[in-house]
């Protein structure tokens, strides 16, 4: 390789910044979608008369859609392309959102929570790729930050609308507009941004990467023009010369000598996996239904979801502005930590705070307000440490690590790993937390601690690197 790529490449900002924004939108729908249940799971519970292990079960469902989505994406991505890919998802996510609706019990709910599932597995998968291939190497952390950056504002947006609603209303179970529950028009809402998904994905060109492995060099030319303002020629020889001799990446390629998987392939799934056994999304899927349980009426608690969806998106903001700075080992390490820290925190509130009897016979910690203010503090402190770190920075890396020949394949093998321990963890909560929250949270802290020594020890430092470099 020619050494002429440790100099600084000529790019237009503008543009660049302009393709990201838009690929991104699919992660603004992965964060509405897995947050927008929030606010329903009690009226949902109710109206339908569910169990709180079937309550669990039609929360965590579309995590099943999101397995299989992420992982028959990249392999999809890699046939038709990355722009194709896109509009399947963005059609998923509108079909999801009717059929949420008008579900008239919980087996059909699951059904359309599992196709909204598989859009938002496919999202996962193909923005941090098309993000990370058409992104010129000096801002790369940051553009494929926009993933995080857009995953954490839809989640807000889709919690400040369940509390706009909820406000109209009176309440997540009670009528709104012709006649329709409240938690239906909640689901109805994400119509909106699946169109605007549907239609900029229709205006954006396809992966340079993928182009130049479909034999189309001359178009891949023209789309790194928009981008690069030097080097193209030199960049599209590189590019090819990292995918290798065959057009289709196989599972083969994947093979190693670690249980049957390259290193890197392993430390994409390991780094899926800890950015989710640390129990960040019961912060989002149950918080509302956690915050009710230890003591704050529905409107507080809703109130609660939609500071802690403002905090995540300003320490995702930070995380932009230092994950081409400072890398991403240091952020993840510095996130780590915190984590750890503010985790053992709630566990140790949760664990000694005491427990009353309610009015349905189960048990559950009553926070005095000393207790309550802390927790709070603790759960939106350890928001914050996963928003300027793990968040952002594993989407960064997962879309960056892997070389041209496995880039979406691998990829798409790390994300459905994503999703099936986000499907644990979000499955398991209700009934650990019937058991003790402080068991729960106790778990999450043990893992957060465990995912700082695996990245000391594990995973490799990415900033700077053109994709062409990556082994």
């Amino acid at each position: 390789m020619s050494d002429t790529r440790q100099i600084p490449e000529s790019f237009h900002t503008g543009q660049a910044l302009l393709l990201a924004s838009v690929a991104a939108l699919g992660g603004f729908l992965f964060g509405f979608d897995t947050a927008v249940v929030n606010g329903t799971v009690t009226a949902v519970r109710e109206g339908f008369g569910l169990s709180a292990g079937l309550t669990g079960f039609v929360v965590s469902s579309a995590l099943l859609g999101c397995v299989v989505g992420a992982f028959t994406a990249g392999r999809l991505a890699d046939r038709i392309g990355r722009v194709r890919v896109m509009l399947i998802a963005a059609s998923l996510f509108l079909v999801s959102a009717v059929g949420c609706t008008f579900a008239v019990g919980a087996a059909d709910l699951i059904v359309w929570r599992v196709i909204g599932g598989l859009g938002v597995g496919t999202a996962s998968v193909i923005a941090p790729a098309y993000i990370a291939e058409i992104s010129p190497a000096q801002i790369r952390g940051r553009l494929g930050s926009m993933q995080q950056l857009a995953i954490v504002t839809g989640i807000f947006v889709a919690l400040l609308c369940n509390a706009w609603l909820a406000g109209l209303s009176g309440g997540a179970a009670e009528q709104l507009w012709f006649g329709l529950e409240t938690w239906r028009w909640m689901f109805f809402a994400e119509v909106v941004p699946a169109l605007a998904y549907g239609a900029f994905a229709l205006m954006i060109p396809e992966s340079p990467r993928f182009l130049v492995k479909k034999g189309s060099p001359a178009k891949a030319r023209e789309v790194l023009s928009r981008v690069l303002e030097t080097g193209i020629d030199q960049r599209i020889e590189e590019i090819r010369q990292s995918l290798g001799t065959e057009a289709r990446t196989r599972l083969k390629h994947l093979r190693g000598p670690a249980l049957g998987l390259l290193p890197i392939v392993w430390v994409g799934i390991l780094l899926s996996t800890f950015q989710q056994f640390v129990g960040i999304n019961v912060i989002f899927y149950y918080s509302s239904t956690l915050w009710q349980a230890v003591g704050f009426t529905e409107a507080d608690a809703l109130a609660q979801t939609v500071i802690t969806g403002v905090t995540n998106i300003v320490v995702t903001i930070i995380a932009i502005a230092l994950v081409d700075k400072i890398g991403r080992r240091r952020l993840l390490m510095i996130g780590s930590t915190g984590m750890t820290l503010t985790l053992g925190l709630l566990a140790w509130i949760f664990a000694t705070a005491p427990v009353v009897e309610a009015a349905d016979g189960t048990l559950t910690p009553q926070l005095t307000d000393t207790g309550g203010v802390v927790a709070l503090l603790a759960a939106n402190g350890f928001v914050v440490f996963f928003g300027m770190s793990w968040g952002p920075a594993v989407w960064v890396l997962l879309g960056e690590m892997f070389n041209n020949r496995i880039r979406a394949t691998a990829l798409g093998i790390a994300a459905a790993a994503q999703w099936m321990a986000n499907f644990t963890i979000s499955t398991t909560f209700p009934a650990l937390a019937d058991m003790s929250l402080g068991v729960a949270y106790g778990f999450y802290t043990t893992c957060a601690a465990i995912s700082l020594f695996f990245v000391i020890r594990f995973v490799p430092e990415t900033k700077g690197k053109q994709l062409e470099d990556m082994e």
